[in-house]
């Protein structure tokens, strides 16, 4: 038979001896307060290039309260990653996108979670939604879900409890932003202090040399992000692994 159809039989044996093909991780991207999904297209494309699927999900911050904001963004990421066949899942999280994530995990489980990065995430709530909540036009610009951050005991971020997933924290400490920064812990990013991105049951953190709203872009940060969503590590100088 074979001599007679050569290539249907170099075919067969191509088809039985390859091995099965393997479906990659999916990341689920979730942009911050105020911001699109276009803010995370820099990371989206490096993910891309690693061979990652990716969800790069657009919500909207300013409309909602966090709890229905949670639902609506994580269950459309995880929802996207299994339609490409996906079967881990991860998150790349921007400042209050990392909220919505612990505040659905509270509550619900993702088969197939695997990591999460959370670049500046008010972990611990931002004082400056303490001091602006009161000043008039603060509230249209945050939204209901941005007045859910602050720092006191009623807060969102103060409700949540440790966090139970493989999750690395990435902090920025460089400021543009003096006049927000007063409100802050030093070092901070210009919205978020270093210190309160941690929260307790982290597996890593590092503390690197950007901004608030652009670190998204920088390729370092994107770098490290990869880097724990493939090995569960960060690698820099100041990279603070097996936390967990």
């Amino acid at each position: 038979m074979c001599q007679r159809f050569p290539i249907f039989c170099l075919l067969f044996a191509l088809a039985v001896n390859s091995p099965p093909a393997i479906a990659a991780d999916c990341v689920i991207l979730l942009h911050g307060l105020g911001r699109t999904s276009i803010s995370l297209n820099r990371i989206e494309r490096s993910l891309l290039e690693e061979d990652f699927l990716v969800a790069n999900i657009q919500y909207p911050s300013r409309r909602n309260i966090i709890e229905e904001l949670a639902a609506l963004a994580v269950e459309e990421g995880v929802q996207n990653c299994r339609q490409q066949g996906a079967e881990g899942i991860n998150f790349l999280t921007h400042s209050m996108g990392g909220i919505l994530v612990r505040h659905y995990l509270e509550d619900n489980v993702i088969n197939g979670l695997h990591r999460v990065v959370m670049l500046a995430p008010p972990n611990q709530g931002s004082e400056i939604v303490d001091a602006y909540r009161n000043v008039p036009g603060y509230q249209l610009l945050s939204g209901p879900a941005g007045l859910q951050l602050g720092t006191d005991p009623d807060s969102v971020p103060s409700q949540l409890g440790s966090v139970a997933f493989e999750l690395g924290v990435i902090a920025g400490n460089k400021t543009i932003n003096f006049i927000l920064s007063q409100f802050l812990k030093n070092p901070d990013d210009g919205k978020v202090s270093v210190a309160s991105t941690r929260v307790e049951g982290m597996c890593a953190f590092i503390e690197m040399s950007t901004t608030h709203a652009m670190m998204m872009r920088n390729r370092r940060v994107i770098a490290e992000a990869i880097r724990f969503l493939q090995t569960g590590r960060f690698e820099g100088d100041k990279a603070e692994n097996d936390l967990c």
